[in-house]
C-alpha cells in the first residue's frame, strides 16, 4: 500500500498506518475525532489519529512507526512529509467509553489485514463523552454529524447516557439531529 504524506487524510493515514502495524503484530483501535472524519468523508478534520492498543504488552511499537518515517515527539509521532496530521498513542485496552468498557470495535479488511475503527454507534458515545464530560460543544456537533450520516442504535446510545447518568444529553443530541 502507498500512501502520499504530503496529501493524505484520516482515512488514507489509518489505514496506512493500522495496516503496516497489525503486519508487525500490532493491534490498535482508531478513537477519537479521527473516526469522526472518517465516518464523514472528510467532512470534519481532526488534525491527529488517536490508535487504542489491542494490547498493555505490546513490543516494537516505536520501531514499526520509525520503519513508515513516523518519528515519536513527546507523546506524538510526527511524518516530516505529513504536516497536517501526526499520530498518538494514549492507552491501551480495555476500551471505554466513559464507564462503558464492552466495546466491540467495527472491522475492515485493507491491504489483506483487519483493522479496527469505533462503530458509528461507539463513536456518537464517544463525541457524546467529550460533550458531557469536557464541555465541548464540538463533541455534540460531531455526533450529530455521524448520526445524520449513518445508521446508529439510538436506544444504546440512550442506555449509555442513562448509565452514565448523563440522561440530558441524550436528549439534547436527539435536539440536535
Amino acid at each position: 500500500m502507498k500512501i502520499d504524506f504530503r496529501k493524505c487524510n484520516e482515512t488514507e493515514l489509518w489505514e496506512f498506518v493500522a495496516s503496516h502495524l497489525k503486519r508487525k503484530g500490532i493491534d490498535t483501535i482508531l478513537v477519537g475525532g479521527a473516526v469522526v472524519s472518517v465516518y464523514t468523508n472528510g467532512a470534519y478534520k481532526s488534525g491527529d489519529l488517536d490508535f487504542v492498543k489491542g494490547s498493555i504488552f505490546t513490543q516494537g511499537l516505536e520501531k514499526a512507526m520509525n520503519e513508515i518515517g513516523f518519528i515519536k515527539h513527546g507523546r506524538n509521532y510526527i511524518h516530516p512529509e505529513c504536516k497536517s496530521l501526526f499520530v498518538e498513542f494514549p492507552g491501551s485496552v480495555p476500551l471505554g467509553i466513559g464507564e462503558d468498557y464492552s466495546i466491540i470495535p467495527d472491522e475492515r479488511i485493507v491491504d489483506s489485514q483487519v483493522i479496527k475503527i469505533l462503530s458509528p454507534t461507539d463513536c456518537v458515545k464517544d463525541r457524546l463523552a467529550s460533550f458531557i464530560y469536557f464541555k465541548d460543544r464540538e463533541g455534540l456537533d460531531q455526533a450529530v454529524l455521524v448520526a445524520s450520516q449513518h445508521p446508529i442504535d439510538f436506544g444504546e446510545i440512550k442506555r449509555w447516557c442513562d448509565n452514565e447518568n448523563e440522561s440530558w444529553a441524550f436528549e439534547e443530541f436527539k435536539k440536535n439531529l
